[in-house]
């Protein structure tokens, strides 16, 4: 066969740049200068860049197939990318290029930019962390495949009637992806239901699944570029397909709803996003979703390692492949892939069992029991029985080890099976623990409540598994692209190293010294404020970008304590009601609640209530403005953080696994205020606790307050101030407004109290006064501002990603440039 000569990714220039947008509008898009629209330029623009990132990318992977190098495959069930174009521009270093040619056109970059969707593929930080991971990935060179699920629809696109969250389907891809390939050609089937039969082979009995219902599975590819270095990696996404279009039959009989039903019921499993925290929507949808990208990928990995002129034997695997779990969503693998070597290709049990331990990694995202995912046996069993024998099989032999370990009748064996005898149901969680070689955590507090509280058995079990990976964040999304002013000032101080080594930010700590630079400084975060405030208005809301601008910005959850810092604003406003002076102040929350999530829905509505009280209540005027930002998602995160002045990581001590949005306000020259929960530890030891706002009980405190009997009615008895905002709820304007409507939240506070509200309040309230205080002097709060981003080198994930790959993965860069 004839070789194709593959274009060379040269250098761009802006007569260039034209010239392939002229010919993707013409060609691709198939309009011309009379009939384009504003997204048409947009759709040309993305796909005369997208040219310039399949050239390298094909130069990426062939360096891959011809290096045979380790290849790391990341799967995750969301990954929460925002929008592409600016961001490949960044990493292509040719954003001031791309900028001069649409301005050569009379096009406006920053309009066009505007045209693109946020890509609907994730919800929060586990989904974000994922595409942070992506970007690191690829910028440090290595051979990383992400794997997850197109799709069609996002979580949900979010607005409010009468204060209460209302959910509208997010069809991202109305207009499609530009950044997508299909690939039609790669197909894989995917099975559910049917049963399972047995056979006697050469003695040995061997196991078949059939009559299966059946799925296919195909992939679309999303270029995933690194920073300068040419490397493209691959995100592929997989999409629902029906194994038959049409019921040809019943479509002559007349039946025409029928003769399309299989092929309707099949694709629903990539229709929507479930957010993580809706328990009841669609269960038996969300277990086909993840053993459908599961099934897909691992057919993949196979097909990839399989593809060399001489067979290998499977103990290769693990030194070809390791697979990243992203939480145990994925978890289904493990048993899929004990399948595939079983059943499929003949490999006896104990060498299946040990290829997969060395394959497998699993990552863990949470410390709540209620988070930790379970399945009931009987529901597994039929979706999936011949993975239920499979997982029954490794359950089996954990007993026993465990048995062997702790003794026969130890508590430890009901503790740590796969299998839970009482509530009949698979822990997903103690799967991928046990067919896993590293299991980690994302902060070093919440490592450390796995390794002697959550999974203490576990970790006994097998020393040396459990290790910590602190989450980071990518410098070239949400500073380079996020905050261009600051960026530039940082750059035009210390040049721009720090792009693709963010310990260059160290550099500027000297310069927190500088009255010159410190004014530079604050005049970047004023423009950003009102940049932030001119953006919004554009939607018809209104702040003040004089005030200081208090932000929490996250899914909304009882842990993560919206309900406390709104408990606060109503302090604020009784404070103002007293007569009292207090800095001017402009508190954004901004996060979804899952649709099925009471108690968060609630929490939306009352914050909205303070709000319209304080809009309406012209003493707060100029002092005081609260508001819920509607459909926060990347887009919006990337206008919120370089204006944020004072962000709010305020989750119960012990319960939030780490919390990357603080990152990203820290590194945009946020201060903190925060619990000592997640990262919030690291984050005060790399930057000074004197540059950060700490308040509340620590993990341990609050551990004793539980084993001592925790009663919150006592620490409202002895803070009139939380006393007086509840009674606001209750009977003052909120609850004569709505009467009986917020009770649900007054008794988790008084009675209720889960995540001890009530016992951190007054710590809280002194935090704030305190943040208050040292943002009225200027000078202190932008020298704290500088110290805290110069020294938030250790949360790029450019260095988590170093250490998996080093520590966990055992795989090296491969510069196919080099």
């Amino acid at each position: 066969m004839k070789r194709i000569p593959k274009p060379d990714a040269g250098e761009l220039s802006v007569p260039g740049v034209i010239e392939s947008f002229a010919r993707r509008m013409t060609y691709s898009v198939v309009r011309d200068e009379y009939t384009a629209t504003r997204h048409d330029n947009y759709r040309a623009l993305a796909l005369s860049i997208r040219d310039q990132i399949v050239e390298r990318w094909f130069s990426t992977q062939e360096h891959y197939y011809k290096t045979d190098a380790k290849r790391v495959y990341y799967l995750s069930l969301e990954f929460l990318l925002g929008r592409s174009m600016i961001n490949n521009l960044i990493n292509l270093r040719a954003s001031s290029i791309y900028r001069d040619a649409m301005d050569d056109l009379g096009y406006e970059l920053d309009d066009l930019k505007e045209e693109e969707q946020d890509a609907g593929l994730g919800n929060g930080g586990l989904g974000r962390l994922a595409a942070c991971f992506l970007d690191s990935a690829a910028t440090l060179d290595l051979p990383f495949y992400g794997y997850g699920i197109r799709y069609e629809y996002g979580i949900f696109r979010q607005h409010f009637e009468q204060g209460f969250q209302v959910e509208t389907p997010d069809n991202w891809l109305r207009y499609g992806n530009a950044w997508e390939i299909a690939r039609p050609d790669v197909l894989f089937p995917i099975h559910f239901y049917g049963r399972t039969t047995t056979r006697v082979e050469d003695g040995k009995t061997r196991f078949a699944w059939v009559d299966t219902q059946d799925v296919m599975a195909m992939a679309y590819d999303i270029p995933i570029l690194g920073y300068g270095n040419d490397t493209v990696n691959t995100l592929r996404l997989w999409a629902a397909k029906s194994s038959r279009e049409l019921d040809l039959a019943r479509f002559n009989a007349g039946d025409y709803v029928r003769a399309v039903e299989h092929k309707n019921d099949t694709e629903n499993i990539s229709k929507v996003l479930y957010p993580p925290d809706d328990q009841y929507a669609g269960k038996e949808l969300r277990l086909k979703q993840q053993y459908f990208f599961v099934s897909a990928t691992i057919q993949d990995v196979i097909r990839r390692f399989k593809k060399r002129r001489t067979k290998r034997p499977w103990s290769e695997l693990p030194n070809k492949v390791q697979i990243q779990l992203n939480d145990t969503h994925p978890a289904i693998a493990i048993p899929e892939l004990m399948r595939v070597l079983i059943d499929d290709y003949e490999v006896e049990w104990e060498d299946a069992w040990v290829v997969t331990q060395k394959t497998f990694a699993y990552t863990n995202h949470t410390v709540l029991a209620e988070a930790l995912e379970a399945w009931p046996i009987e529901f597994f069993g039929r979706l999936l029985p011949r993975h239920l024998q499979i997982i029954e099989e490794i359950d089996r032999r954990l007993r026993s080890a465990v048995s062997v370990h702790f003794g026969a009748e130890s508590e430890q064996v009901a503790k740590m099976s796969i299998i839970d005898e009482n509530t009949r149901s698979v822990r997903m969680a103690n799967l991928a623990i046990v067919g896993s070689h590293s299991v980690n955590g994302v902060a070093q507090l919440h490592t450390d409540i796995l390794k002697n509280s959550v999974f203490r058995e576990f970790n006994q079990l097998f020393p040396g598994r459990f290790n910590n990976k602190t989450n980071g964040i990518t410098p070239r999304r949400w500073l380079l692209k996020a905050n261009p002013g600051l960026s530039a000032l940082i750059t035009e101080a210390i040049g721009d190293g720090w792009c693709a080594d963010l310990e260059e930010l160290r550099k500027i700590e000297p310069l927190a010294g500088d009255a010159a630079f410190r004014e530079k400084w604050r005049a970047v975060k004023l423009e950003n404020k009102r940049a932030f405030s001119w953006w919004l208005e554009q939607k018809d809301i209104f702040i003040d970008p004089e005030s200081l601008l208090d932000t929490q910005i996250k899914r909304i959850h009882e842990y993560k304590r919206q309900l406390l810092n709104a408990l606060h604003v109503i302090h604020l406003y009784n404070r103002i009601h007293d007569g009292e002076e207090i800095v001017p102040r402009t508190v954004i929350f901004g996060g979804k609640a899952a649709p099925a999530y009471f108690i968060a829905k609630l929490i939306i509505k009352l914050i909205n209530e303070i709000g319209e009280m304080i809009r309406t209540d012209s003493r707060t005027t100029g002092k005081l403005q609260v508001l819920f930002f509607p459909n926060y998602d990347v887009s919006a995160a990337e206008m919120i953080f370089p204006a944020t002045e004072l962000s709010e990581q305020i989750s119960t001590a012990g319960t939030e696994a780490s919390g990357t949005g603080n990152m990203k306000a820290a590194l945009n020259g946020s201060l903190i205020i925060g619990t000592l929960d997640g990262a919030n530890i690291e984050i005060r030891e790399e930057i000074g606790a004197e540059n950060m706002f700490v308040f509340g009980h620590t993990a341990e405190e609050i551990a004793q307050l539980k084993a001592t009997g925790y009663d919150p009615r006592a620490f409202i008895a002895a803070e009139p101030a939380l006393a007086r905002a509840l009674e606001m709820i209750v009977s003052g304007p909120i609850g004569q407004k709505n009467p009986g409507v917020f009770q649900p939240l007054v008794d988790i506070v008084a009675t209720n109290d889960r995540y001890f509200h009530s016992a951190d309040f007054s710590s809280y309230i002194r935090s704030q006064e305190d943040a208050a205080q040292a943002w009225a002097s200027d000078q202190d709060w932008t020298r704290k501002s500088i110290l805290s981003v110069a020294r938030m080198a250790k949360f790029s994930s450019d260095r988590t990603v170093s250490e998996y790959a080093k520590e966990i993965w055992d795989a090296g860069s491969v510069n196919h440039k080099s």
